[in-house]
């Protein structure tokens, strides 16, 4: 059977979930020090400085929200961590729920001084709406006891809380490829999160 084996199968999926754990713990942990410890705008193209510095409560806003959000999200979606620890779970879907909306709010104002004109901010315009009307859905569905409903919600937000760890991917990448940051980056804002959505669209609806 190959690689359609269920132990194969398995395998890579507890790969991948170990990849998407460390990823987003290693991303809100770097988000953590770099936004802590150094000066605002100090870690960022420095094209992207100046906004950074001049919007400092909204950029805080969203990066603290979202890295509690990324550290958070990989562990709700542990089958024994919620059977277990289902009063933890539901604390920490209170907090995770809570960061999407102030996450998502400060995203709303800041793609509108995003670096890259109409096109970034189009792009994390779309994301922030996304990430507040899916974050919504997974509450009110839970709110009505449809767990199956806010699983599929949750599963499809937590998609959009992982552009953190592909838009810094991607940063990764457009820097490598000799690309000029001005050219790459502004398609970037719609490249870190609608492959997420759709990968994410097709599982759920395969589950």
């Amino acid at each position: 059977m190959g690689i359609f084996d269920p132990q194969n199968y398995n395998s890579m999926n507890r790969i991948l979930k170990f990849l998407i754990l460390s990823l987003s713990i290693s991303v809100a942990l770097y988000a953590l020090v770099v936004y802590t410890f150094l000066e605002l705008g100090i870690a960022v193209h420095p094209m992207m400085k100046s906004n950074f510095q001049a919007h400092p409560i909204g950029i805080y806003l969203h990066i603290f929200s979202s890295l509690i959000a990324l550290a958070i999200g990989p562990f709700q979606f542990n089958e024994k961590f919620r059977i277990n620890k289902i009063q933890l779970h539901r604390m920490l879907g209170k907090i995770y729920l809570m960061c999407v909306l102030i996450g998502g709010l400060s995203g709303l104002y800041m793609s509108q001084y995003s670096f890259g004109g109409m096109i970034s901010h189009s792009g994390f315009f779309t994301l922030a709406i996304l990430w507040l009307a899916t974050g919504y859905k997974a509450y009110h569905s839970i709110k009505n006891k449809n767990v199956q409903a806010h699983q599929y919600w949750m599963f499809i937000n937590f998609a959009l809380t992982f552009a953190a760890v592909t838009l810094r991917t991607g940063l990764g990448l457009g820097f490598g490829s000799g690309i000029p940051f001005e050219v790459f980056y502004p398609y970037l804002a719609w490249i870190c999160w609608v492959p997420n959505l759709l990968v994410a669209l097709v599982i759920a609806e395969r589950k």
